[in-house]
This record gives structure tokens, sequence and C-alpha cells, in this order.
């Protein structure tokens, strides 16, 4: 089989790879789809993003589905020719934070396509994957494009429970990439009554109205739109900050009203915050790191009906081009979603 591997910075290869059996409790996957996220971007054009660096070759990849081919040993629930978002994230079930329910933070995580740890952890950018079946979520009635986007959708659904109930809440988005957009939808499902969002690119907004955005602020243009929200002493409830900018962080607290949360999801390095608003105002900061459970409420949610995520996938390319995949992928005037197909 084919494999999508990173070995530095602009140094992407496609690479022949054998293939083993499932193992008792797996499920053997040819991968459809994969979408390019923002990490392996991190990875394709810097070799890592902050103190994560890549120390040697690893397969890319975490938002992908694909069809059932093999089951391992013990396996039931899946049948061949199944279409199945595979969840990246593999906690080891037995450290104090799985046993506490906070897998996501798991001390020996195996999540894919992650330089964290050393030997790092190959990616699931591969034409078959042996994945644990307790990872493989039954996404028939989907195309394969619209399952991959279970990953990042999950990324915002497990950020929105920790706001607190949104029903008639008032939300702020900063940053409108793929987690912007997205989380745009999941306020909104929550029963958030108000959503404005900001970015510096019109095609970006163009793509937050899409999601049900009521208000999209083009900053570059208009830098000095949310001073109006600040009004007795603001006004949003949640601020999703998803761009890891510091000023979009900081436009956004001052749009905030007391007791306030904020969601930090964009990851651009450290920042220095206006502290005297956040005590004064006793706004909640909290960060939100990748999910668990959430993934399999992802797909549901699409298979229902209730959200649909197919006009945020902007290219789908073969695995022949998939460097082009990755520099449309980083070029936020073209693409939102760039994926890549394996079939």
């Amino acid at each position: 089989m084919r494999a999508l591997v990173i070995h530095d910075a602009l140094d992407l290869r496609i690479e022949e790879q054998s293939v083993d059996s499932p193992a008792p409790g797996e499920v053997q996957v040819r991968i459809a789809t994969g979408g390019v996220c923002g990490s392996d971007l991190h990875y394709y054009q810097h070799g890592g993003f902050g103190p994560v660096k890549l120390k040697g070759p690893m397969v890319l990849g975490h938002e992908v589905a694909g069809h059932v081919v093999a089951l391992g040993e013990g396996v039931e629930g899946f049948s061949e020719g199944d279409l199945v978002a595979v969840s990246p994230s593999r906690p080891c079930g037995s450290c104090k934070y799985c046993d506490e329910g906070s897998r996501n933070h798991c001390l020996n995580m195996r999540f894919y396509g992650s330089a964290m740890p050393w030997p790092h952890i190959d990616g699931a950018f591969r034409q078959v994957l042996n994945a644990d079946a307790s990872q493989c979520v039954l996404a028939n009635g989907l195309t394969s494009g619209e399952a991959a986007m279970a990953e990042p959708f999950a990324v915002t659904l497990h950020a929105t429970g920790h706001a607190g109930p949104l029903l008639g809440k008032r939300v702020l988005v900063t940053g409108c990439g793929p987690i912007g957009v997205l989380s745009i939808i999941s306020a909104r499902r929550a029963g958030a009554v108000e959503i404005v969002a900001t970015d510096l690119e019109d095609s970006a907004l163009n793509f937050a109205r899409i999601a049900s955005a009521d208000r999209t602020i083009n900053m570059r243009n208009e830098p000095d739109a949310l001073a109006a929200y600040s009004a007795d002493k603001g006004y949003f409830d949640v601020l999703y900050e998803c761009s890891g900018a510091a000023p979009a962080l900081t436009a956004g607290i001052g749009a905030l009203r007391p007791s306030a949360y904020i969601l930090q999801l964009g990851l651009g390095g450290d920042m220095s915050l206006p502290m005297m608003q956040l005590t004064a105002k006793e706004l909640r900061l909290c960060g939100s790191f990748r999910f668990h459970e959430e993934f399999a409420t992802a797909v549901q949610l699409m298979q229902a009906g209730l959200v649909d995520l197919k006009p945020f996938i902007t290219h789908t390319l073969p695995l022949d081009e998939a460097e082009t995949a990755f520099k449309l992928a980083g070029d936020r005037s073209q693409a939102m979603k760039a994926q890549i197909s394996f079939a």
C-alpha cells in the first residue's frame, strides 16, 4: 500500500509500506478520504509547531474514513463494505486520566499523526489502516468525505461542552477556518441565539455565513468593529477563539460580558492576556484540547441530517496530488477543507 510520509518541512513523500492482517479486536479499513488538518499543515510547512518538532519520518493524517475490508478475531458489529469514520483518539484506558473519564488527556495517548512523543505516532494517511474496533464508528449513509469531517467537528463539540448551556446565549467566534466554522455550527445546534464571526479573509467569512453566523466582520477592513459590543461591560456570553492570534483574543475579551466563557481552540503559541479585564469581568478562560466521546456524536448528527458539512469540503484531490492538496489547504483565500482521496 501507499502512505503519505512527512520527513521534514516541505519534504512530503508517498511511500510503499507493508500491510499486516488485522489483529484480534482490530478492523481493517481501506481508507477512502482524509482531510488535511491544521497540525498536518504545521508539519508540512514548518516541520512542527511550538516545541513539537519532527525527529524522524512520520505518516501524517488523522481525519479519515473508509470501508471495512476485514475483521480481526472477536470483532462484532461491522460488516465488509461498511463505511466507518475512524477516530484518531486512542487512549490507553488505564492511566489516571482515563480512570477519571478525561480520556483526551491520557498519559499514554496514541493520537494519529503526532510528533509529540518519540517514537512518533504514525497517522492514518495510508491506503489500508488497521484500527481498534473501538475507534470505528459506522457512517453508512454519508459520503466518505462527510465521514472524515467527524474529527474536526468533534473538536468543536468538545469545546462547546465546556461552555455550559448555550440556549439563548450570544456567541462570538474569532477565526473562521475549519474549526471556527464548525464552532458556529456546534454553537447553533446547542441553542445559541446570536452568533457573530470575525476573520481577516472575506472568503472565510462567506463560509461563516453558510454555517449560520448572523453577522460577519472582516477585522482587516473594520479593525474597531467589535468596540460597539463593549458598552455596558460587554455583550457576548461565549467566545470561541479559533485563530490563535493575540489581537483576536484581546478584541474578543473586550466584547465579553461579565462571567462569560472564553473557549481557546486556536493554537498559535503563547499569548499575552489583558489580565485586568479577565479579573474585573470575572471571565472564565477554558482551554479545549482534542475530544474523545464526542466523535461518535459528530457522526450521528450528520447521519440524522441535523448538520450538513458538505458545503465546507472545497477540494478533493487524488493521493498522487497530495502536495497540491496541502498547498491548497494552506491558502485560506481558496480552501476551507481540502481532502485527499485514497481510493
